[in-house]
């Protein structure tokens, strides 16, 4: 028996069965769809992709894993030498994992290490945001703030190593001036919170982090495994803000097949290399630099670049804007959008009940979430696909 995530399986509703999937399109026995939702926000370049298709398949005929513990092999280091190269900053140090969540696990172990390292037992805390979503293992629950998500933490009480602030400058220089010298560091899911209700928010923020980590020594982690590549309109948060650590997942790989990367600058790299073995960072997931994973993620980065991939995450965000423009509904309390994101927040979650099902007999596949009904299509969508899932949404509210 399957155990599938996010629901109580006790009366859960068949999930749709998939015999088939190629460029926007799933397909099940009865119907096809348009993937409104990446695949939980991966598949950047659709289904099938011949090139993708053919980076795994080359690599297969050679092998599809080695572990990295004392062995290393050419996709994995063709990967990080591009990571290096098309990230910005000094973000050259790739630690690699199987899923995005253990990749901020890594980084807030990173962060932690770094100043136990230099002796600086003090500084356990970490300064997250309220309504954040860094993935579902423990630590990643105990800075992320949603309940619908990690409330089995209530089993333990309130922890003390982490403060929750809302996206507002004033209350980012409140913590700092109050906890500065015990923070090791500040995550972020950076411009757009995803699974705490796509909620969206200034670089302005993010500038003043980045000001007040650099005065009070904390290092400024972003979580880009939802937004990197494309999804908020920039390559990545970072190119406007420089972290000193940065996550990606997802989208990496162009959705197919799990793995992550977390990313330290020269200075954090530094904090663990010297002679002491003590100062290593012990961890080691058993996929790492999967060569597989890796050869089909470096693939998707040269398609992102050569197929200038921010212009078509341009045409989607405009498309979107045009065919939202002067949409209204009293059940709808804001239309956000950003890059290649849009969300309708509605007051009642029950309102978003049945859209499912809704939105199958129109030919577009969707799930909605909490009070959220949202769209992140991949992107080589074309405009009437676009168009399509766009109007499913309005046509819900009675809209045309």
């Amino acid at each position: 028996m399957i155990w599938y995530p996010y629901e109580q399986m006790k009366g859960m509703k068949a999930p749709y069965k998939i015999v088939d999937a190629e460029g926007v399109y799933l397909y099940t026995e009865d119907q096809k769809l348009i993937d409104s939702v990446s695949s939980w926000w991966s598949v950047i370049h659709g289904y099938k992709h011949p090139e993708l298709n053919r980076a795994i398949e080359t690599q297969l005929e050679k092998f599809a894993h080695v572990m990295l513990g004392g062995l290393t092999h050419e996709p994995v280091q063709k990967l990080s030498d591009k990571l290096q190269s098309f990230l910005p900053g000094d973000l050259d140090h790739c630690f690699y994992s199987d899923s995005g969540s253990v990749a901020v696990e890594v980084a807030l172990k990173m962060a932690l290490q770094y100043f136990m390292n230099r002796g600086e037992t003090g500084r356990t805390m970490v300064l997250a945001l309220e309504h954040a979503y860094h993935g579902d293992t423990f630590k990643t629950m105990e800075v992320g703030d949603d309940e619908d998500y990690h409330f089995v933490l209530k089993a333990y009480g309130e922890s003390k190593y982490v403060v929750h602030i809302p996206t507002e400058i004033s209350a980012l220089e409140k913590a700092f001036e109050t906890y500065h010298d015990k923070m090791n560091c500040f995550i972020v899911e950076p411009l757009l919170q995803g699974a705490g209700g796509m909620r969206m928010y200034d670089v302005s923020f993010l500038k003043r982090a980045r000001e007040l980590c650099d005065r009070c020594g904390v290092l400024l982690i972003f979580d880009e495994v939802a937004t990197g590549f494309g999804r908020t309109g920039n390559r990545f948060v970072a190119d406007l803000v420089l972290p000193d650590i940065l996550v990606l997942g997802k989208a990496l790989t162009g959705g197919y097949i799990g793995h992550a990367v977390t990313v330290a600058n020269q200075k954090v790299f530094e904090g663990f290399y010297d002679g002491d073995p003590a100062h290593a960072l012990m961890h080691g997931p058993t996929f790492m630099g999967n060569a597989l994973a890796c050869s089909v993620a470096l693939k998707s980065i040269e398609l992102f670049e050569a197929q200038d991939y921010l212009s078509k995450i341009r045409k989607i965000e405009e498309i979107t804007r045009r065919e939202m423009e002067g949409f209204t509904d009293p059940r709808v309390k804001e239309v956000r959008i950003m890059g290649a994101c849009v969300c309708l927040e509605v007051y009642d979650p029950s309102t978003l009940k049945g859209y499912q099902q809704f939105a199958y007999r129109r030919g577009v596949f969707s799930r909605p979430f909490l009070n959220c009904l949202y769209a992140m299509v991949p992107y080589v969508i074309e405009e009437e696909e676009l168009v399509r899932v766009l109007q499913t949404m309005r046509e819900w509210f009675g809209g045309r």
